[in-house]
């Protein structure tokens, strides 16, 4: 066997977006996958269990980058999908007529991908942003990440070091 023969891919190795979790240990203010959507757990309700059941778990939550309610109920044995969230907080360079914003990562690295929130929800949020970068303000800008996407979800004041 020659060495070329041993080689292989360095990749993710398949790493997912989500792990599993008890549904019954699943508690208010977490995050989980209902429908298909990454949500931040609003209200959980157990019954118990019933002549031929489970006990099961109802969830309510509302979708981290749309603000839409979901709700769905599982087993409380059974293991429901929870999604890998991260908050990161980026300093602002630049706020585009576009909607699209430049920010500093912590490497001095540049992101330019992300756009400010559209939805309604967000609109105090964007109006905030624009207003102090124009005020001339250091703004640092926390985005949410899970399941491959990234939202812009709050800013404050840089504070000086």
């Amino acid at each position: 066997m020659s060495d070329d023969e041993n080689q292989f891919e360095q990749g993710n190795a398949g790493s997912s977006h989500t792990y599993t979790e008890s549904a019954g240990s699943l508690k208010k203010g977490g995050y989980v996958m209902l429908k298909g959507h990454p949500c931040k757990i609003t209200d959980v309700s157990t019954s118990k269990a019933g002549k031929h059941g489970h006990a099961k778990a109802s969830i309510v939550g509302k979708d981290i980058f749309t603000n839409k309610t979901y709700e769905d109920s599982a087993p409380t044995s059974h293991n429901i999908d929870v999604p890998f969230v991260t908050k990161k907080e980026y300093t602002v360079m630049d706020v585009q007529a576009d909607g699209f914003v430049i920010l500093l990562n912590e490497d001095g690295s540049t992101k330019e991908d992300l756009k400010l929130p559209e939805t309604e929800d967000d609109f105090k949020l964007v109006q905030e942003i624009r207003e102090q970068f124009d005020a001339g303000k250091d703004l640092l800008i926390s985005v949410l990440s899970a399941m491959g996407e990234e939202k812009i979800v709050g800013c404050r004041e840089a504070q000086d070091k």
